[in-house]
C-alpha cells in the first residue's frame, strides 16, 4: 500500500507539521530566489559598446543604488565617529607603493603641462597630514590608479574609501570593524531586496553582526597553517613573503570568513608600515580577508622621522621623493594609524560575485581608450 506524502505529513502533530511547511516554504523561496537571481551581462569584455549596457541592463541600475549606499553610509559613519571628510588631489609626487623591494604595485606616471607626475595609487601621505590638522580621523572615498593590468580581482582605476586616525595597529582594527558591520547593517536594512537580486540571499550581510567573528592570525601563524606550500605562500626573497588568492581563500576556508592577517614581513610591505618593536623584520600591519580575499589593508605608521628614514633605506626607495613626509614628522610628531577598503571589492562580497570587472559603471582599461 502506497502512502502519500500528504498522507504523511498530515500524520505528524500539528506543530510539527507546521515547522515542516514553514522548512519547504524557505527551501522553495531560496531555490526561487537563487533561480531568479540576476546575472551581469558581461559588457567590460567589451568596452566601447559597455555603456550601452549600463543604460539598459537592471544589474547596473541595482549597483548604482548599491554605490550611492556605499556613499551615504560611510559619510554616516564618519559623522557618528568623529571623522572628518578631506578633499585631496589625485596627483602626486610621492606614490605610496613606491617601486622598493617587495612592492606589488606599478605606479601610474603621466605628464601634466610639461611635468612629470604620477596618479595616485593612494591618498594615504595627504591623509596622514589631514588627520594633523583635524586632530582625529581624516577619510575620503576617491579614485586611486595601478598599472598592473585589470582581472577578475583588480581594476586598473578603482575607487578607494581611506581613513587615517590618531592611534596605533588595535585602534585602526576596532575602526574597521565597526565600520564593516555599520556598512553591513546599512545594506541589510536599506537595500536587503536589491541585494537579494544580485547575490541570491542575505545571510552573509547578517555575518559581521554576530557577535565576534572576526579573527587574527598573525602572518607566520597563517604560513604554519597553511603548510609553507608555495602555491598558498608566495617568496619573493628570503623575508619577503606574501599569501597567493589561493592561500587566501584556503585560509578562510580553515579559520572562517572573516580573518586579520597581521605582522607581515616588513620587506613585502611599503616602506611606511612601522617596524614591530619586539622584530623590526616584522610590520604593525594587517590585511582584512573576505568575499574575494584582501578587501581592507590597514597599518601603523612610524611615529618619528628616524624610523622613516630607517625604512627608507631599506626598502632602498630614494629619500629625495619623500623628503616632505620625513620634515612632517619633524614638524608635528603624531602617531597615527590608517587604511583602505577597496569599494569595489566591498561591493563584491555584498553582491557574492566573482569578477570585479562587473562593478564599474565606466570603464577604464591601461593602455586603451575607452568612451565615455
Amino acid at each position: 500500500m502506497k502512502i502519500s506524502a500528504r498522507e504523511i505529513l498530515y500524520s505528524v502533530p500539528r506543530k510539527t507539521r507546521a515547522l515542516i511547511i514553514s522548512l519547504i516554504s524557505r527551501m522553495v523561496t531560496t531555490v526561487t530566489s537563487l533561480s531568479d537571481r540576476l546575472c551581469p551581462p558581461g559588457s567590460w569584455q567589451e568596452p566601447d559598446s559597455h555603456f550601452l549596457e549600463v543604460l539598459r541592463s537592471p544589474w547596473y541600475r541595482d549597483v548604482s543604488f548599491l554605490i550611492d549606499l556605499f556613499h551615504t553610509a560611510t559619510v554616516e559613519f564618519w559623522k557618528q565617529t568623529g571623522g572628518r571628510a578631506a578633499y585631496l588631489p589625485v596627483t602626486t609626487g610621492s606614490v605610496s607603493s613606491p617601486m622598493g623591494r617587495g612592492s606589488d604595485s606599478t605606479p601610474v606616471n603621466v605628464r601634466l603641462a610639461g611635468v612629470d607626475t604620477y596618479l595616485a595609487d593612494s591618498m594615504q601621505f595627504p591623509l596622514e597630514l589631514t588627520c594633523r590638522v583635524a586632530d582625529g580621523p581624516s577619510y575620503y572615498v576617491m579614485p586611486s590608479f595601478r598599472g598592473e593590468d585589470a582581472d577578475e580581482t583588480h581594476l586598473c582605476q578603482f575607487f578607494h574609501s581611506e581613513a587615517e586616525l590618531p592611534g596605533g595597529l588595535d585602534d585602526v582594527i576596532v575602526m574597521v570593524e565597526a565600520y564593516v558591520r555599520h556598512l553591513s547593517k546599512a545594506f541589510l536594512t536599506q537595500a536587503g531586496d536589491v541585494v537579494q537580486r544580485l547575490a541570491g540571499g542575505t545571510d552573509h550581510l547578517q555575518a559581521p553582526l554576530r557577535g565576534n567573528v572576526f579573527r587574527r592570525l598573525e602572518f607566520d601563524q597563517a604560513v604554519d597553517m597553511l603548510g609553507n606550500e608555495q602555491r598558498y605562500v608566495h617568496e619573493e626573497f628570503p623575508g619577503c613573503r606574501s599569501l597567493t588568492r589561493e592561500g587566501e581563500h584556503r585560509l578562510m576556508e580553515l579559520v572562517g570568513q572573516f580573518v586579520w592577517v597581521t605582522h607581515m614581513d616588513h620587506l613585502s610591505v611599503p616602506f611606511y608600515q612601522a617596524f614591530d618593536p619586539t622584530d623590526k623584520t616584522k610590520a604593525l600591519c594587517a590585511d582584512l580577508l573576505f568575499g574575494i580575499g584582501e578587501t581592507v589593508g590597514c597599518g601603523e605608521r612610524h611615529a618619528d622621522a628616524g624610523t622613516v628614514r630607517e625604512a627608507l633605506a631599506l626598502h632602498e626607495v630614494n629619500e629625495d621623493d619623500y623628503a616632505w613626509y620625513v620634515r612632517m614628522r619633524e614638524a608635528v610628531p603624531m602617531q597615527t594609524a590608517g587604511f583602505g577598503m577597496g569599494v569595489e571589492r566591498f561591493l563584491l562580497w555584498v553582491t557574492n560575485h566573482n569578477d570585479i570587472r562587473d562593478l564599474p559603471t565606466l570603464l577604464r582599461f591601461n593602455g586603451r581608450n575607452v568612451n565615455p
